[in-house]
């Protein structure tokens, strides 16, 4: 995805990479985002969530992950980092295994796609995974809704000044 860079160092606060997810502009529920920090102060990953639901918990979680992050260090089976995330938010805790994945080829803007579809074993979530070109891993998982293809058209890279410290 050519659109997708390392940002300079100039930025001093968040990541120093472009978050790829939906525009808050483009949701008509309340945002929340997460930051992952390293001991060394570095970002180790972004996680936005979507709430649709009125306060009732979020419907989506999208998580940038860059390489060497450990949220992106899970065995084969387990669940991803987002999908523990969004069942902590929903204070659901029945365990969740992967069943199986399946790739899917997808285009977004003028870039293929290889999309990794979990299936878990909870059926009222929906996962997907791709790698960027700048090597963050984004993973969407969504409660109680399909990910379909259309969704893919609405994710861009978020402004860096959503992520600054004020």
């Amino acid at each position: 995805m050519s659109f997708l860079r390392r940002r300079s160092a100039s930025v001093p606060a968040g990541p120093d990479f472009d978050v790829l997810a939906m525009d808050p502009s483009d949701w008509p529920g309340n945002l929340g985002a997460g930051l992952l920090p390293a001991p060394d102060g570095t970002c180790q990953g972004v996680f936005l969530r979507y709430d649709l639901f009125g306060g009732r918990g979020p419907a989506m979680v999208i998580g940038n992950l860059p390489e060497g992050s450990p949220a992106r260090e899970v065995g084969e089976d387990q669940v991803p980092f987002e999908v523990t995330q969004l069942l902590a938010a929903l204070e659901n805790d029945e365990p969740v295994e992967v069943v199986s994945t399946e790739d899917d080829p997808v285009m977004h803007e003028d870039n293929l796609l290889i999309v990794r579809r979990i299936k878990l074993s909870e059926d009222r979530i929906s996962c997907v995974q791709f790698d960027r070109s700048d090597g963050v891993l984004v993973t969407i998982a969504s409660w109680d809704r399909p990910i379909t293809n259309d969704l893919y058209a609405l994710l861009k890279p978020l402004p860096a000044e959503l992520f600054q410290q004020r």
